[in-house]
């Protein structure tokens, strides 16, 4: 009998609970899992984790035309060296990915520099093709209130037709959920004035909105920020909702300043807690980062004009894993809202670790938290509001069955793809 490609061989997160076993793959995906397994590259990771890796369902990564904040090469290395092995970048860049294009030319950045595989969102605006942007792009993303770019639909009836169309392709039409026309503009110095500005009644008020106006769609609330807004979430058919780690581990009483400056925006102690809880009542599908990098000088500005945004693809899967250490959350629910469930969300191969899934994998040790620090994570902006927090770093990360991450460090130049796959 041949032997396997690779071996990787762990206390492996299998069908829900953990197993001491070895995982075989060949061509890039699992094809047995065993006690005891032969093959040609053998990997041993005595009394680690070897869990599915994570997917990132909504990052920045800034490329094209705003790669002084971040490009795909730099995106995507802190995104493996924290776990995650599939990223899905959001369409406001410059030019915005709303045409096909746009997209390809996006693809072929992607395909040249990314570590890791990758989804490409659409940009909802009127007059676009839905059609043949629904064949490559990994869904549709809505912005319904303004933020980092020129993406803003301020009228739902201006995008009738188009999330009309959206509907029958089956894709998912992800949501900023922030009422433009009840946003506030009074100036801005701390994160109490931001919260202000756009109040929970600016997120409750777009996610009803939405729910009337795109109900044949397959509704993704992105980065849910308000206790007030979970009843509207909640069991709802069709819909499925995210949180990000700092709507649950940040708040208005954080000493972080502009780092801390994001929309939907950081809300009261309340909202943080209610928001945790509902992580463990099992409210959210999926928890992702909102990546969205600025540079130190940017952030520096007075807090009016300091942009939206903080880094976090890196620190996702870590400061979740710390929180399984602490027994905060179980690291069933953990796998299931950032490995599980956007694999299914999504209609990817991905996310368990099973014969036919890909082989994306992530090797931690649970006894070994480190303290995250900005100038050691791999992000170009070199700052990460999470400072001094505990995080579980990846020990090893293998994605499609090859190592790309070894103790902290890039190993080979494997290169991810375009999960949705071209057209031929």
């Amino acid at each position: 009998m041949k032997n396997m490609e690779v071996v990787v061989e762990g206390n492996c997160y299998v069908s829900g609970r953990l197993e001491r076993c070895c995982v075989g793959i060949d061509n890039g995906r699992i094809s047995k899992i065993a006690k005891v397994l032969d093959g040609d590259k053998v990997y041993q990771y005595d009394g680690k984790l070897v869990l599915p890796g994570a997917i990132d369902a909504h990052v920045h990564f800034r490329d094209p035309g705003l790669t002084a904040k971040e490009d795909f090469g730099t995106g995507s290395l802190s995104a493996a060296c924290g776990g995650v092995t599939c990223v899905f970048d959001m369409p406001n860049t410059k030019p915005p990915t709303t045409t096909l294009s746009a997209l390809r030319e996006k693809r072929r950045l992607a395909e040249s520099k990314s570590l890791v595989d990758f989804g490409l969102f659409a940009g909802v605006r009127p007059g676009m093709d839905v059609p043949s942007l629904a064949k490559e792009a990994v869904g549709f993303k809505l912005y319904m209130a303004s933020t980092t770019g020129e993406l803003l639909v301020p009228s739902l009836d201006a995008v009738k037709d188009e999330l009309a169309a959206i509907g029958p392709t089956g894709k998912v039409l992800a949501v900023h959920a922030e009422n433009e026309s009840m946003r506030k503009k009074d100036a801005e110095e701390s994160l109490e004035d931001h919260m202000k500005n756009r109040s929970a009644d600016c997120e409750s008020s777009a996610i009803r909105k939405v729910r009337g106006a795109a109900k044949n769609c397959r509704l993704h609330i992105c980065h849910l920020s308000s206790k007030a807004s979970l009843p509207l979430v909640t069991n709802v058919p069709n819909m499925t909702v995210e949180v990000t780690p700092h709507h649950l581990l940040l708040d208005t009483a954080s000493k972080i300043g502009t780092l801390g400056k994001v929309n939907p925006p950081l809300r009261r102690r309340e909202d943080r807690q209610g928001l945790f809880q509902a992580v463990k009542d099992g409210v959210f599908d999926n928890i992702a980062s909102d990546h969205a990098p600025h540079t130190v000088e940017e952030k520096e500005e007075d807090f009016d004009y300091a942009p939206t945004g903080m880094p976090g693809v890196e620190t996702l899967l870590p400061l979740m894993l710390h929180h399984v250490r602490e027994r905060h959350i179980d690291l069933g629910a953990a796998v299931r809202m950032m490995c599980e469930r956007p694999a299914e969300i999504f209609g990817l191969n991905k996310g368990k670790i099973e014969p036919g899934y890909d082989a994306d994998l992530v090797v931690v040790d649970m006894q070994a938290a480190g303290v995250i620090r900005g100038s050691a994570l791999h992000s170009k902006c070199g700052w990460t509001a999470f400072e001094g927090m505990l995080g579980i770093f990846p020990k090893a990360v293998f994605l499609g069955g090859a190592s790309v991450i070894e103790s902290g460090n890039q190993t080979g130049d494997h290169r991810g793809r375009d999960v949705v796959g071209q057209p031929a």
